[in-house]
């Protein structure tokens, strides 16, 4: 599940490749060791700059690169004119590509100019800075430009094949290319990598290249990487968050996945140092997310030798001699991800050998408890929620009441993916949060549960008033019902989202259903709140009935709605899903304020959705084309049911 930073650090818990460390590390000044070894020799006999000093990029050259990008940018996107214009940048770039990617201005621009390139120039430049690798991988602005050609991988892997053999056709001797291929260009960078392997994993911007490797050698490019705009992407792909990215596997071929398996039993070698150290480890944690997908029997190979290397080590008073690293903060992280790509069976038989008896005592502590909710976001399977429920339920309101709300989070999360203990977690949580009795009082659950994190009390008070212990009984349901809804958080809304989903949500949606409009309408523009209000559209556990009783409260705060960026988005949800009765109030609501609507940023987006001119001009019209739309649902979802 998606939890809050790990106290006491604000920092994301994992750092796959590609993410905001390598950026965030661009002034650590870290020594290059053993920067003048050059692994490869130049393509030519032409002198070349030492490694350890970068040639300097003249304001004239970044002028002109800056202008031939704008001119890119503008030009159409494919025509003849294009591919001459593109081949002439390319052509510069190649001379000036070491000081281009040692630059920050210019290895920005590269980055861009790569996501426009063609095969041949992309492989002509990575010659170019193929003898400088070194000092170009361990640069702060290097880094991200070889980032940048590895990431080019997927959208040039399949013209490869196709030009290698035109050129064959045609009788070309290569003359204006490198003699190696796409394909061993990166098989060479993987091989060097190989040779200096510990070094590489251990740099602070090196490390980003091998996590990247990694990732193409195996086909798959993790999310973090695809929420990052590259090169030629629209500005509306870019603008696109995560979550919508679809899944970025790509074919490659049989070489690269030898060359992924020899990369990763490198790690076998110094196991110890990829455990405890911090940026070593991130490479490996890396390393089984991508074998997960793509070799699972070597992935539960390198999982074992973790588990293995660490159940040896000094042995613990309290049991295993996992636990103590579950509580350190570099390798607790790696074991997190251990935890997520273990199958079943063996998850099951690492909780009863390392694991059972000690759960409250990890939801506790400070560090180990982000360990346990990965635990919990792995659980598949009865068997082994059962066990792990019985240890953790009684202690579920003490492990609120210490700020670690995630741990409950991914209890529930467990149980609705399992879909077992729903009812005993809801009545727990009823309980921690003093409403369960009398029955009346469990209305207020719903503003309690949403805003789970945050308060309007002091620090110090907070936690004593949110569980109701500052105040009279009869006294915490008046402050829930009168309590905004504006500071709902993501722990707030993913334990409503996943209630919702369990198999009888009713007392959710009754205490939903006992907002007022104006309350409804404030937990549909948070950011947070909104995706509650996605969970009644979506879940299949909510009925037709339940969920019009619920949005009925919506009405006369639709104009408000439409005029918000989350509002706008639900008001959409909900029009998808409207019959044709229902499409008429709301269009007929906001109708009276269309020029309102229609002048609002969000709001003209909504009224033309709606079709809010045809409604007020041509209604027979408007009903026409929004019955025809209906029909097209209803012979959808008989399909789908079917």
């Amino acid at each position: 599940m998606g939890l809050g930073p790990r106290s006491p650090h604000k920092v994301g818990r994992r750092f796959p490749a590609g993410g905001k460390r390598g950026r965030g590390a661009k002034g650590s000044g870290r020594p290059l060791p053993g920067s003048k070894r050059q692994p490869w020799p130049p393509p030519d006999r032409r002198s070349e700059p030492p490694p350890d000093s970068h040639p300097h990029l003249s304001p004239e050259a970044l002028g002109y690169f800056r202008r031939a990008l704008s001119a890119l940018k503008e030009a159409p996107e494919t025509g003849e004119e294009r591919d001459l214009m593109v081949h002439n940048i390319m052509k510069e770039v190649e001379t000036q590509a070491l000081a281009l990617s040692t630059n920050r201005t210019g290895s920005e621009m590269l980055q861009e100019l790569l996501g426009f390139s063609p095969l041949k120039p992309l492989c002509r430049v990575w010659a170019a800075l193929r003898s400088n690798l070194r000092t170009v991988a361990c640069h702060r602005c290097g880094v991200h430009v070889l980032q940048s050609a590895l990431l080019q991988l997927p959208r040039l892997l399949g013209s490869a094949a196709e030009e290698e053999e035109e050129e064959e056709q045609e009788g070309e001797d290569g003359k204006d290319g490198p003699t190696e291929t796409l394909e061993e260009l990166v098989l060479g960078l993987a091989a060097e990598v190989c040779d200096d392997f510990l070094f590489y994993c251990g740099d602070t911007h090196g490390s980003f290249v091998v996590r990247t490797l990694l990732q193409v050698l195996g086909g798959t490019i993790l999310e973090s990487e695809r929420a990052r705009p590259r090169g030629s992407q629209s500005s509306e792909a870019q603008k696109a968050p995560a979550r919508e990215c679809k899944p970025a596997d790509f074919e490659v071929p049989e070489t690269f996945l030898n060359r992924l398996q020899d990369l990763t039993s490198s790690f076998l070698k110094d196991i110890a140092v990829f455990i405890t150290d911090k940026i070593s480890s991130f490479c490996l944690q890396v390393a089984l997310q991508v074998l997960h997908h793509k070799l699972p029997e070597f992935c539960a190979y390198l999982c074992n030798a973790v588990i293995g290397y660490l159940s040896t080590r000094s042995s613990s008073v309290d049991g295993s001699p996992l636990l103590l690293f579950l509580r350190d903060q570099t390798s607790s992280r790696l074991l997190e991800q251990v935890l997520l790509v273990l199958e079943p069976p063996r998850l099951q038989s690492l909780f009863e050998e390392h694991l059972q008896g000690q759960l409250q005592t990890l939801a506790a502590h400070p560090i180990a408890n982000f360990p346990l909710q990965r635990l919990l976001d792995a659980v598949t399977t009865p068997e082994l929620l059962s066990p792990v429920f019985e240890e953790l339920s009684p202690v579920l309101e003490a492990v609120l009441a210490q700020g670690h709300p995630g741990v409950v989070i991914a209890l529930v999360g467990a149980c609705r993916r399992v879909g077992a203990c729903q009812a005993k977690v809801l009545q727990l949580l009823l309980e921690a949060f003093h409403c369960a009795e009398p029955s009346s009082r469990q209305v207020a659950c719903v503003p309690l549960f949403a805003t789970l994190m945050e308060g309007a009390v002091p620090a110090e008070h907070q936690v004593a008033v949110f569980w109701g212990w500052a105040h009279p009984p009869g006294l915490l349901v008046e402050m829930a019902a009168a309590r905004a809804l504006g500071d709902v958080t993501v722990l707030g809304s993913l334990l409503l989202q996943h209630l919702l989903h369990f198999s009888t949500p009713g007392l959710v949606l009754r205490s939903l259903g006992a907002l007022t409009g104006p309350q409804l309408l404030v937990l549909a523009q948070s950011p947070a709140g909104s995706h509650v209000l996605d969970a009644i559209l979506t879940s299949p556990s909510v009925t037709r009935k339940q969920r019009r009783r619920v949005l009925q409260n919506l009405k006369g705060q639709y104009v408000a709605l439409a005029c918000s960026r989350h509002g706008s988005r639900v008001l959409d949800a909900i029009w998808s899903g409207a019959a044709l009765g229902a499409r008429k109030e709301i269009a007929a609501e906001l109708g009276e304020q269309n020029q309102q609507l229609i002048r609002d940023p969000f709001g003209h987006h909504v009224a033309r959705n709606v079709a809010l001119t045809t409604f007020l001009k041509r209604r027979e019209a408007w009903e026409q084309q929004q019955g025809a739309v209906a029909k097209r649902r209803r012979a959808l979802n008989s399909i789908l049911e079917d």
